[in-house]
């Protein structure tokens, strides 16, 4: 018998993605799979119900996509859909399989309810970052669109345009940018600052990206402190000391800035304060910070996660779901990631949850009833867990 892959309806406010377009949904149906969606799931994303129904997808209401589908593709579910997140849940059923982003590890117990449901739940955040899992890397492709719209919502914000001009009232000198972290996010932050001409400087607490960053033309910023490279090209957690120091180290760079980005996140964590009050007192009146790490706290002080605070003529800007904002082109690199994960599941025309498979151990949390990740099954107290 023929799975099927269901796409219903983004629930959770702002979120303006749709976990497969059409053209996804046509790629796995070319894969001897079904697809069902939601009607209207993909219009916020600019995709019609008439895209979908030329490229064979039946479409039908949220309750018709849960009862019809054996696969689940969401852009939120579980923890990063929270209210909302639990309705669908109702419609779920053993056996069925979840993919999505669900923030397990910060919402560990909404991942215990999808396994007490019999939920078989993939989440997106915790795909490995090795080479045969680049295809299915939602976290990078995410990033990659938020360091973009960071610099955008920091060009609108500058009362100053970011290149140099040679006019006949004079020359306008170019905007200087700065970007704290140099991951997926912060690179493409790099790289989109320069496109538009600003002059731009970047810090990284792994000194092995200097290369990357002077390759995309901007100068990589050196502090007289540690490397901070963890695992899987992630930065690691460092302690309060090491965080002093380097804010220490930074207000001297920072002072000199018209805009500030920051991306610093560790996974599972809150994000560290790396811009204090003080260092944002110190940029000029009309600079501008963006945050890309609000969600996760923010790395300046004074953000706050939706708003653009005022702070001493500086506007700090805490944006959340930044690839909402390009939801056309996010939900189409999404969608290229789920849909490669669903072909690493498909043998002999069968979907199968094969756990000798590094990306599947991995990204799998939940299955047959229990918490089969470690990473979040730590989170939850072993009498809750087993209970």
């Amino acid at each position: 018998m023929t799975a099927t892959i269901g796409v219903p309806g983004e629930t959770f406010p702002g979120e303006r993605r749709v976990a497969l377009t059409p053209k996804a949904c046509e790629a796995l149906i070319k894969a001897k799979l079904g697809a069902i969606v939601e009607y209207s799931a993909g219009l916020d994303a600019g995709f019609t119900d008439d895209e979908y129904a030329r490229r064979g997808v039946r479409l039908g209401t949220r309750a018709e996509v849960f009862a019809a589908a054996d696969v689940i593709a969401q852009a939120r579910a579980g923890g990063a859909n929270p209210g909302f997140g639990q309705q669908d849940l109702a419609l779920m059923r053993p056996g069925q399989i979840l993919i999505a982003f669900g923030d397990p590890l910060t919402s560990p117990a909404e991942c215990l309810e999808l396994a007490q449901a019999g939920v078989s739940f993939f989440a997106m955040e915790l795909v490995p970052r090795i080479t045969r899992a680049q295809a299915m890397d939602a976290l990078s492709s995410m990033a990659s669109i938020a360091g973009y719209e960071a610099v955008l919502i920091a060009a609108g914000a500058l009362p100053k345009m970011f290149p140099m001009m040679m006019t006949a009232a004079g020359t306008i000198t170019p905007a200087k940018v700065m970007v704290l972290g140099a991951g997926v996010a912060g690179l493409q932050a790099i790289a989109t600052a320069r496109r538009l001409g600003a002059v731009v400087c970047a810090y990284d607490v792994r000194a092995a990206v200097k290369e990357q960053i002077e390759s995309l033309g901007a100068k990589f910023v050196v502090l007289d402190i540690e490397s901070g490279e963890g695992q899987g090209g992630y930065a690691k957690a460092m302690d309060e000391a090491y965080y002093r120091r380097q804010r220490e180290l930074l207000t001297e760079v920072i002072k000199d800035q018209d805009v500030l980005i920051t991306t610093a996140a560790v996974p599972g964590r809150k994000a560290p304060i790396l811009v204090t009050r003080e260092m944002a007192e110190a940029m000029a009146p009309g600079s501008v910070i963006v945050d890309i790490a609000a969600e996760r706290g923010g790395n300046c002080e004074l953000t706050v996660a939706g708003e653009t605070v005022a702070h001493h003529g500086v506007a700090v800007v805490g944006p959340v779901n930044l690839p909402s904002r390009a939801p056309y082109h996010a939900s189409q690199m999404y969608a290229t990631n789920i849909v490669n994960l669903v072909k690493l599941m498909l043998k002999d025309g069968a979907l199968k949850i094969n756990l000798e498979d590094e990306i599947i151990r991995e990204t799998l949390v939940t299955h047959e009833g229990k918490l089969v990740n470690p990473r979040v099954a730590q989170l939850i107290p072993q009498e809750v867990a087993t209970s």
